[in-house]
């Protein structure tokens, strides 16, 4: 019998203007253990989403993910017991479907004694995801730029500050990725697109040259943000109390519907002043998180 956990970090995409393209690891996480044990599948979930991910049985995120790893990698074992530790929301736009689907392949692919490469795990847990903006930080850790290049995922670490931390602040409000993509248009004016390019730059500068300056402007966003405002009541006016309470900058945590504000002083005090006034003035509750960077991705803990 043969035994493996992974961790894999939660993730935030886009950061304003970097749609399907940036994606950071935060020090949030899921971990799966994986075992070929007794006959048919055992599911066992415990923490965010147990009810509904343990219903879900074989249509269960990681556990499609690992069987299609194990049958491509020719082992086809009678029984398989997974066992899932969520601490990411699902639903809230911090990357609880990449961990899934990329724990799902990487233990499959460790029970099965096969190494995969960064680039064979990127290919494939990409049908699942369908971008690589969450797939990409979750399993290499850090900053990370994407693109799907010749059918491939390319992809790079970018220089983060190490003082740099993140606030995210999640609602009891599920945001389905599909219906916050149901809102965007299907063309946006050409000068929002150049918009958007010129505060992707300045971003990527301020973070790689350590100019904290240029972090408020540079996660300005025309192309989806403004679009997915009807579904998040408050959304503008609570990022702007993030950035009068201190924050360096504030944007909507990929698809939603948690808010981002990257912080280096008091996370707390920013993160309690976004929450309060979200319930104060527009009926959301909330919870907070003050998190770390996660410089490492996907680690396998035994």
């Amino acid at each position: 019998m043969g035994r493996v956990r992974v961790r894999v970090p939660a993730s935030t995409a886009n950061l304003g203007p970097g749609f399907d393209t940036l994606g950071m690891a935060l020090s949030l996480y899921n971990e799966v253990e994986l075992s070929d044990e007794g006959r048919g599948l055992q599911l066992h979930v415990e923490g965010e989403g147990k009810a509904e991910l343990e219903q879900a049985g074989e249509r269960n995120l990681a556990v499609r993910a690992a069987r299609e790893t194990l049958r491509d990698l020719g082992l086809q074992p009678s029984g398989l017991c997974v066992r899932q530790i969520n601490r990411i929301p699902l639903g809230r736009g911090l990357g609880s479907s990449a961990a899934a689907c990329l724990a799902g392949i990487a233990a499959a692919s460790r029970l099965a004694g096969v190494q995969l490469s960064t680039d064979e795990l990127l290919a494939r847990a990409l049908p699942f995801e369908g971008h690589p903006d969450n797939v990409t930080p979750a399993l290499m850790g850090g900053l990370t730029a994407s693109a799907i290049v010749a059918g491939r995922v390319v992809a790079a670490r970018v220089p983060v500050p190490a003082y740099l931390k993140a606030v995210v602040v999640i609602p009891d409000l599920k945001l389905p990725t599909k219906r916050a993509r149901e809102v965007l248009p299907k063309q946006v004016p050409f000068t929002d697109a150049v918009f958007n390019l010129t505060r992707l730059a300045i971003l990527l500068t301020g973070l790689a040259t350590d100019r904290p300056e240029l972090l408020a402007p540079g996660t300005e966003d025309r192309l989806h943000q403004p679009y997915r405002a009807v579904l998040l009541p408050g959304l503008e006016a609570i990022l702007e109390e993030g950035r009068q309470a201190g924050a360096l900058a504030t944007c909507l945590s990929g698809a939603g519907s948690s808010l981002l504000a990257l912080v280096s002083g008091d996370g707390e005090e920013i993160g309690r002043r976004m929450g309060e006034r979200w319930r104060r003035e527009f009926g959301i509750k909330n919870r907070t998180h003050l998190l770390e960077i996660d410089r490492q991705g996907l680690v396998c803990l035994e």
